[in-house]
């Protein structure tokens, strides 16, 4: 019986995201944000809102990873992932290609000394680490939350990466997905990368913080 072959081919398809603020040569600041897994656009950017309404100089765009699944079973609520184990070189390669087009239709509105901070949540945190390891412009910094930089990305890319943009991480202390020793062990992993990772706790689990989010926009 002949083996079976996998064969590939490029196909477009639609991706959405969601934004909270107007761009314009106005637009001071611009925060791309990735959800974790599991979670949706319309849901998560909705933590971002209230800074957005306070100062109209920020803009907020949430994009949605590719795959959608239903959380349990087959109907109810509905999940989103950037990638998984499976094909998982060419998920990367997609939701790259994908927030590159996202950030140069988005970049096209803004001055072009707009700070552009880049936030990944949990899974969201890798997904955010490996665009920006293969994307065109240099953010004013990167916030890590909840999530690790990936170490399958090349140690010189990293490091170059590492090397020329903040990283703050952030991590609820009672965070039942990463440890203290976790946070420790990622902190030791970016000094060796040659970064100097700023850390932010907050009281609190495997979540967003409010406080944090605000902290964040007034030292941005």
């Amino acid at each position: 019986m002949p083996t079976a072959q996998e064969r590939r081919l490029t196909v477009t398809r639609s991706a959405r995201y969601f934004q909270a603020g107007a761009l314009s040569e106005n637009t001071r600041h611009l925060w791309v944000v990735c959800h974790g897994y599991g979670q949706l656009g319309a849901y998560f950017i909705r933590h971002f809102t209230a800074l957005t309404d306070a100062d109209p100089t920020l803009v907020v765009i949430a994009p949605e990873g590719l795959s959608r699944f239903y959380l349990e079973g087959t109907s109810g609520r509905i999940g989103a992932s950037w990638m998984t184990r499976e094909d998982r070189t060419a998920e990367i390669a997609d939701y790259v290609s994908y927030l590159n087009q996202l950030a140069e239709t988005v970049l096209v509105e803004c001055a072009t000394d707009v700070r552009i901070t880049i936030l990944g949540f949990s899974q969201g945190a890798a997904t955010v680490s490996r665009w920006l390891a293969h994307a065109s412009f240099r953010p004013y910094r990167l916030v890590l939350w909840a999530g690790a930089f990936p170490p399958d990305v090349d140690f010189t890319v990293a490091s170059h990466l590492a090397q020329r943009v903040p990283i703050t991480l952030v991590c609820g202390t009672q965070d039942e997905f990463i440890s203290a020793t976790d946070l420790q062990t990622q902190q030791v992993f970016l000094q060796k990368l040659g970064a100097n990772p700023e850390i932010i706790p907050f009281e609190g689990k495997h979540e967003l913080n409010a406080a944090v989010l605000r902290q964040l926009h007034t030292s941005g």
